[in-house]
């Protein structure tokens, strides 16, 4: 594994954990942490040993968004400075997008703009009820680049995702759940045993399987009911890790 300074990545057999350590900071985003997450990420995106990335934050927060003044007052005109900063996070975004593993985000804390954008790419959120989630880009008058525009609106409706960014307002984990913006809130106490309980019902499972169904739903987000069907029908992979689960099955009957 490579050596990182913002970020840890460990890996306990088939389970990957990055966690985003700038606690002092409130995991915010600064350039280097955000290229040291791309390439994290994508170390686990190739591992063939990782079945399952959950990505936490070290203190009381996920992440608090970009840091701005780690950008050298980062913003100009309404837009980030950097370019590569953009880039990055899409290649982050398009990585847990398109690693046929589950990403889980183990929202402990504060999670707040590019954050929370990054949030919404995951497979599965699961947060605390004390956790705050929102959006402020309207705050700081900043444009959103990495796509809260359109996924917010999908997670929790039109209506709904004006509000959030037109207000700057922030949620409880517990509202974000009522929502249909995380999966699960549960006490802070509770996030870690919450998280293992997913991913445990999830490695019971065939990987494979998982993997052609996360690509099927990611190509149907992207195009019509009926072009998504038709890539349900066309699709086909050989699934082989069934074999020792289904000879078993049949032999308790």
């Amino acid at each position: 594994m490579a050596d990182y300074k913002y970020v840890t990545l460990h890996q306990n057999g088939p389970i990957a954990v990055i966690i985003l350590n700038r606690p002092e900071v409130m995991n915010a985003l600064s350039p280097q942490m955000i290229v040291e997450l791309r390439k994290a990420v994508a170390e686990v995106a190739k591992d063939e040993e990782a079945e399952v990335l959950i990505v936490t934050g070290a203190g009381k927060a996920w992440s608090a968004g970009i840091d701005l003044k780690a950008m050298n007052a980062g913003i100009e005109e309404g837009k980030f400075s950097s370019d590569k900063i953009l880039r990055d996070g899409e290649e982050i975004i398009r990585l847990l997008q398109t690693m046929p593993k589950p990403t889980i985000a183990a929202v402990n804390g504060y999670c707040y703009t590019g954050a929370m954008e990054l949030m919404m790419c995951f497979d599965i959120v699961i947060a605390a009820e004390e956790a705050k989630i929102g959006d402020t880009h309207a705050k700081w008058g900043v444009i959103p680049k990495w796509g809260m525009s359109q996924r917010l609106s999908q997670l929790v409706g039109p209506m709904k995702a004006r509000e959030l960014s037109f207000t700057c307002e922030a949620i409880s984990g517990e509202e974000a759940e009522r929502i249909g913006l995380v999966n699960k809130a549960v006490p802070l106490a509770d996030l870690d045993d919450a998280v293992s309980d997913m991913v445990n019902k999830i490695l019971k499972n065939s990987n494979q399987t998982i993997a052609a169904m996360k690509h099927l739903y990611f190509t149907g987000e992207q195009t019509t009911l009926k072009e998504g069907l038709q890539a349900e029908l066309d699709y086909d992979v050989a699934i082989t890790d069934r074999a020792a689960f289904l000879r078993d099955f049949s032999n308790n009957k």
